[in-house]
């Protein structure tokens, strides 16, 4: 059963807010610990340095978001709905039902949405997108892996619905690639050998050691995949608010751009790996658009 709670944008203590001073957004138990992790009290709009405890990928957009519809004239304050399982809130955002998402989207992923939403300029940009090689610390031959070729007698996971990892994974012509759509499901197969290794971002701050309940995956070392799309936010056409806060949003993210704000809270955050120590496998398999 899926439990939730509603919690405040920041954390801090406040009075309750009136329902059109607020907007509510879905968010995953797992990120939303995160996040207040990372925050440990500080307003996100203040946030200048993404080097702390925590911090991911999904923190980051978190905190790039907010910061962005604020710089673009954007006021109301964020309640979130905090539930124990994965999920995507795409019916909800097509419906009109949900706001925005500040979990980014691939722009492949996007597209098919596009009727019903509206895609702002990249967060991260085509060629800036890397995913480690995580593993159970004990499958020894996951973490010999030297080259691409190594990977062409190992096996993974992903889904079909995930459009960019599901054709990232297909390129590197593994001995197996298997079908599964949860993606606790699919932790917990890496976690148990079932398949030898999956992709998953950089965590630098859990020294790319990523624990879950009994799950426990670790990246190989200095070695990369790149992914080959952009990633952006998308908000909801259909609900009222839609319009103004898409252009909210990407005024802020223009703002950010020309400051130079969002490439450094990614590279800042171990996201964008250093490219001077790590080795990206496929990268002659990206082909220039």
């Amino acid at each position: 059963m899926f439990i939730t709670c509603v919690l405040s944008v920041s954390g801090f203590a406040k009075e309750p807010s009136l329902s059109n001073q607020t907007v509510m957004l879905y968010l995953r138990d797992d990120v939303y610990d995160d996040y207040m992790t990372f925050l440990a009290g500080r307003d996100p709009l203040e946030i200048t340095s993404f080097i702390g405890p925590k911090i991911r990928r999904d923190v980051v957009d978190m905190i790039i978001a907010q910061q962005a519809l604020k710089l673009g004239g954007y006021t109301k304050k964020f309640t979130y709905k905090v539930g124990k399982v994965n999920f995507r809130n795409t019916k909800l955002i097509e419906q009109g039902e949900l706001l925005i998402s500040f979990d980014s989207y691939w722009l492949s992923d996007a597209k098919l949405l596009e009727n019903d939403v509206f895609i702002s300029d990249a967060v991260i940009r085509r060629g800036e997108y890397f995913a480690g090689i995580y593993a159970n610390p004990d499958h020894q031959a996951v973490f010999n892996v030297q080259s691409l070729t190594d990977l062409h007698t190992m096996t993974s996971v992903s889904t079909p619905r995930w459009s960019t990892d599901w054709t990232t994974l297909k390129s590197l012509n593994l001995k197996e690639l298997f079908v599964e759509d949860e993606w606790l499901s699919q932790i917990r197969m890496v976690h148990l050998k079932w398949a030898d290794f999956m992709l998953m971002p950089f965590m630098p701050a859990l020294n790319n050691h990523y624990k879950l309940g009994n799950v426990d995956l670790m990246a190989v070392p200095n070695l990369a995949i790149v992914l080959d799309d952009s990633r952006h936010f998308v908000v909801s056409r259909n609900h009222p608010e839609g319009p103004d806060v898409f252009k909210a949003l990407q005024l802020g993210l223009k703002q950010l751009r020309l400051q130079g704000r969002i490439k450094k809270a990614y590279f800042e955050a171990g996201f964008i790996p250093d490219l001077s120590t790590t080795k990206v496998l496929n990268q002659a398999l990206i082909k220039p658009h």
